[in-house]
């Protein structure tokens, strides 16, 4: 897809981490942007600093994606691009002994749902709802609409101890990128993936040195975290180049999780 001026696009979780770095790729670009987040002190700030618009949306309620949705359109025009980096979930073992209450104790289905909804429904919402105003628009070269690009994990296929929720939820994303490529073929929308390893987001900073010298030692190469604007820089080639479609991507230095 070519980009110009005249191109909009929407990043959820924009405010920080792998979303925050692919506000400002495409930003860069020439590319105007609509943030998506909670964080309305930090989308506020990013929005006023890229000459784009920020909308508090939450995206396990359809009402607030919606709304988010007319804000943005009405002040940047319909979207050609869906960035989706959001999400909301929870850790545990499926069945594992709590100290606490003396006996073992089960991941309850409760947690597992708000998990499944905070990033496999979720990402469905967004995308679709996107999707769906990506279809009024003029086809560029090829027929294109419109590209949307989803974030999993290479926990998608190599989850860890106390990610059942986690792991599951990620690889229900890469299953939706084919039937919904399909699905949308016809309309000139992509849709594509990107799996990320570890990376130099503001959470995974949060944990201690030696952790985080664990972990870079743990990539096969280059044994560091992986940067943001290292992901933000395929969310680019996906959008540019036409000929990705229905496709799950790792971007992980070659690591495989272990068990824990």
């Amino acid at each position: 897809m070519r980009i110009d001026t005249n191109t909009a696009a929407v990043v959820t979780g924009g405010a920080s981490g792998l979303g925050k770095a692919s506000v400002f790729a495409l930003a860069a670009a020439g590319v105007k942007v609509a943030i998506f987040d909670l964080n309305a002190e930090a989308g506020e700030a990013i929005a006023k600093e890229v000459g784009g618009v920020f909308c508090k949306v939450d995206i396990t309620d359809e009402d607030s994606v919606v709304a988010g949705f007319a804000k943005a359109r009405a002040a940047i025009g319909q979207e050609r691009i869906l960035v989706h980096c959001a999400q909301t979930s929870r850790g545990g073992k499926t069945v594992g002994w709590d100290k606490s209450a003396g006996g073992f104790k089960r991941f309850s289905t409760d947690d597992y749902a708000y998990s499944i909804l905070g990033i496999l429904v979720a990402s469905y919402r967004v995308a679709s709802l996107s999707a769906l105003g990506m279809a009024t628009l003029e086809p560029l070269e090829d027929g294109e609409r419109g590209v949307i690009t989803l974030t999993a994990s290479a926990a998608a296929q190599d989850a860890q101890i106390g990610q059942v929720a986690y792991g599951s939820g990620k690889a229900g994303v890469n299953g939706l990128v084919l039937p919904m490529a399909r699905d949308l073929m016809d309309l000139g929308v992509r849709v594509n993936s990107i799996m990320p390893g570890i990376f130099a987001t503001p959470l995974m900073l949060a944990a201690p040195q030696p952790v985080l010298d664990s972990l870079s030692a743990s990539v096969p190469f280059p044994k560091r975290l992986g940067k943001p604007e290292e992901f933000s820089s395929l969310v680019m080639e996906l959008v540019r180049n036409s000929y990705f479609n229905g496709q799950a991507l790792r971007l992980d230095g070659a690591i495989r999780m272990a068990p824990r």
